[in-house]
């Protein structure tokens, strides 16, 4: 049971990583600051470093938040029975991934931000690649114990590559630097990764 100090704790520390975000958006990473964040929040002069070290901190909550709807896409079971339905998995997939990251476009332009800007942010970005790489090798696996998918490509190589080319497109689509219509994007990502991965016939 939750008392009533835990709770107020809880409360405090939502309350200013809500106020961190609107600082964020408003100010941009590199010129927040903590005390802009305290009087958005209304709270006490340092309360926000009972909480958090800085504004990386923040930053770096906020990104758990964020990303773990990403993750529960890269987690979808992938367990496909032909080539065809790895086609249809990873095409949704995709399309899941991009579309959140447009819909959550104004945090993961802060992100991008404080990702080029801050090595502690860029550590802890790698470490969300990590995960989403180890889930994609996982799925690369499965394939090919399945034999659906070429045994002689190495998993990790594979899913790095395509982790980096969703990571790629990702962010030109959140800076507004892709004219290509979001679909044309899936339909090329996915043949271009599926025609590679799943061959038509499984090499032993």
């Amino acid at each position: 049971m939750i008392t009533n100090r835990k709770q107020q704790a809880k409360e405090t520390k939502q309350k200013l990583l809500d106020a961190a975000r609107d600082v964020f958006f408003e100010n941009g990473f590199q010129k927040s600051t903590i005390s802009q964040i305290n009087k958005k929040a209304e709270t006490g002069h340092g309360t926000a470093y009972v909480y958090f070290k800085n504004k990386e901190d923040f930053l770096i909550e906020l990104m758990k938040e964020t990303m773990e709807s990403f993750y529960q896409i890269a987690t979808i079971p992938f367990r496909p029975v032909s080539q065809s339905e790895a086609h249809e998995l990873i095409s949704h997939q995709v399309k899941q991934f991009l579309s959140l990251a447009l819909e959550k476009k104004q945090v993961m332009k802060i992100f991008k931000e404080a990702i080029g800007t801050s090595p502690i942010v860029e550590s802890n970005w790698q470490n969300i690649r990590k995960q989403f790489i180890e889930s994609i090798t996982r799925d690369i696996i499965y394939a090919q114990k399945q034999l659906l998918a070429n045994q002689n490509l190495n998993p990790f190589i594979t899913a790095r590559s395509w982790f980096y080319m969703n990571e790629m497109f990702m962010w030109e689509l959140v800076g507004d630097q892709c004219t290509d219509d979001i679909e044309e994007i899936i339909k090329h990502m996915t043949i271009l990764y599926t025609n590679g991965l799943y061959t038509e016939k499984s090499h032993k």
